[in-house]
């Protein structure tokens, strides 16, 4: 796996973190994108005292420009992409009849708008070099939905039906498309959650406990290996057994 690039967006948080490590473990030159150079700058420099030498490049996912240019400055410096995982994402909750169009179009752009801003650019190279891997990290509230998020629930199911699109006209260019759907993480955004409003999460959970991002990234990795090469356009759901659909 030295040979491959792989180009996780959104990797500064708790689940792009871990899926950061676990493929730099699987021995990819890993990259990812930032908005903030300090913090993004803070963060690389955490990362290199366990080891990792990641790759930043500055852009927006929302962005389409910032994108091209972004993936530009990847390939120059790391050689081409050959994995892409799209996993950034942001909330902007309220019920529906309160939602303003602001928080619709915000989420809608980072979350779903991303995938074609970030895969377009690099699904030509993908094609012509006959392997690619691609992987949306969507939520199970995209599949289950949840009160509060119309605009959340609507941008990760939006991915998944982009990933079986995208799987059907690829598959022949040795290219699988797939998407992770997480439960609920124990990253500090859910840990920051009041405690029993988080227990009462919990209790929903069959497993009894909250994920953890490694286990998110796990399930990323599980789709990279040539032995991986037969499944497409696939939905793994890691969630603990919260939802069970098919």
């Amino acid at each position: 796996m030295t040979s491959r690039v792989a180009l996780v967006t959104g990797g500064t948080g708790g689940i792009g973190t871990s899926i950061v490590k676990k493929l730099a473990d699987m021995g990819c030159k890993v990259a990812t994108n930032y908005r903030n150079e300090e913090k993004t700058r803070a963060w690389q420099e955490e990362l290199k005292k366990d080891g990792y030498d990641v790759y930043i490049a500055k852009g927006d996912v929302s962005n389409p420009e910032e994108c091209e240019a972004m993936i530009k400055d990847i390939e120059t410096n790391l050689g081409p992409i050959d994995i892409l995982v799209n996993n950034a994402g942001i909330t902007r909750d309220a019920t529906f009849h309160k939602m303003q169009a602001t928080q619709w179009t915000d989420v809608i752009n980072t979350n779903l708008n991303s995938c074609f801003n970030m895969t377009r650019p690099i699904i030509e190279g993908m094609r012509e070099r006959k392997w690619g891997r691609i992987i949306q990290i969507a939520s199970i509230n995209g599949q289950k939905g949840q009160y509060g998020q119309a605009n959340y629930a609507a941008a990760k199911a939006g991915m998944h039906g982009f990933t079986i699109s995208l799987a059907q006209e690829n598959a022949k260019f040795g290219i699988t498309v797939n998407t992770v759907s997480p439960g609920y993480i124990g990253t500090d955004m859910v840990m920051a959650v009041p405690e029993d409003v988080r227990n009462k999460i919990i209790a929903q959970i069959p497993t009894g406990r909250l994920g953890s991002p490694e286990e998110i990234a796990y399930a990323v990795g599980f789709f990279i290996p040539d032995e991986a090469s037969w499944i497409t356009g696939a939905n793994l759901s890691a969630n603990g057994g919260q939802y069970m659909g098919w």
